[in-house]
């Protein structure tokens, strides 16, 4: 008895699908198929938020840190001090450069008195024009000497400032990498930041679809996972002239409205773009991808399907395979053909069984 039930279960379930539906008055909006596919050629590219202006910032000296102002997630001003960086050596070269200029400039003084000194005696004739050469050789190096002095002191006061780290510009901080007590190394990253008033996303576009998308940029998408306006989104888009070598891939950017809440960088993104022109009419042309609404769709236990008008004029459940989403439509990938008739709208047909 048990086995009989199961046999009797199946055929209630494929029952329906085997049955055709004969009846058409009252049946709901159809559709082309080739209407919807040949505006339906785009496909999805893998994207990702990013900062339009980002940065790491690291030292151009060495030393200990002794100041750690920020964490992540602090937001800072243009010029705030962000990181310290134990100074001590660098005070004691000034304090020694101030020093040797203090001695330069004292020997200056006493090259110009002795200068003034001998030329007095050279109008009296007590010396001669090679004493007076001397002496006022004399005063020239003292001078050259007080000059190269002046620089190293200001080299010196220079240097002190590059042990303190300030932020280039207004923005969040993304990531500290140091902790009180680290040594600083030029070149090491210390911390980043970057500006979440100016963002975009960006997707490496490759170069077989380069063409498509480059005469399509006004009608590229996008849409980001988990944001509160995930619709896809018409934005201005930029294609960089130049192709990875590694990669073969170009830079496609969009730019974000600015002010957008609740985006950072590294969110994950898709860009819908266009495959190939609409217009292409070349022989190796790829088939253009057929799209029909989501809501034709049609789900039985683990059969999918959509009714499609036959010769009569009358709608049959046809097998379809899917594909991938786009918006509010859906690809088929077998089961109808370019210019086949299906009903939009499956409860209408159901309504008249």
């Amino acid at each position: 008895m048990k086995r009989h039930w199961i046999l009797v279960t199946a055929w209630a379930l494929l029952a329906p699908l085997m049955v055709p539906v004969w009846a058409n008055s009252g049946v709901g909006k159809t559709t082309t198929v080739a209407d919807l596919s040949a505006g339906a050629v785009s496909v999805s590219l893998d994207a990702v938020v990013e900062a339009v202006r980002q940065a790491t910032l690291s030292t151009q000296v060495a030393g200990s840190i002794v100041g750690l102002q920020v964490k992540a997630g602090d937001r800072v001003r243009a010029g705030q001090e962000l990181v310290r960086i134990d100074a001590s050596a660098a005070q004691q070269q000034v304090v020694g450069s101030n020093a040797q200029l203090e001695a330069a400039q004292a020997n200056l003084n006493v090259a110009s008195k002795e200068l003034e000194r001998q030329k007095q005696l050279f109008q009296k004739q007590y010396i001669s024009q090679g004493a007076l050469d001397r002496a006022q050789a004399q005063w020239e190096a003292a001078r050259a000497q007080v000059q190269a002095q002046q620089a190293q002191t200001r080299a010196a006061q220079t240097q002190t400032g590059f042990f303190s780290v300030r932020a280039p510009f207004d923005g969040v901080v993304s990531d500290v990498a140091v902790t009180l007590g680290d040594m600083a190394m030029p070149g090491k990253p210390m911390l980043t930041m970057h500006d979440p008033s100016a963002l975009r996303v960006s997707a490496a576009v490759p170069q077989s679809m380069l063409q498509g998308v480059r005469s399509q940029l006004a009608s590229v998408r996008y849409e980001i996972a988990g944001h509160s306006a995930q619709a896809m989104v018409t934005a201005s888009a930029q294609l960089l002239p130049t192709v990875d070598p590694m990669t073969h891939t170009a830079q496609l950017r969009l730019a974000l409205p600015a002010g957008t809440e609740g985006l950072v960088p590294g969110m994950f993104a898709r860009v819908w773009v266009a495959a190939m022109p609409k217009s292409s009419t070349s022989p190796s042309a790829k088939v253009s991808p057929i799209f029909l609404p989501s809501s034709a769709i049609v789900r039985r236990s683990e059969m999918t399907g959509v009714y499609v008008m036959d010769a009569q004029g009358k709608p049959r459940l046809r097998q379809v395979r899917l594909g991938r989403v786009n918006g509010s439509t859906v690809e088929v990938l077998s089961g109808v053909s370019l210019g086949e008739q299906v009903v939009t709208d499956p409860a209408t047909v159901n309504a008249q069984r």
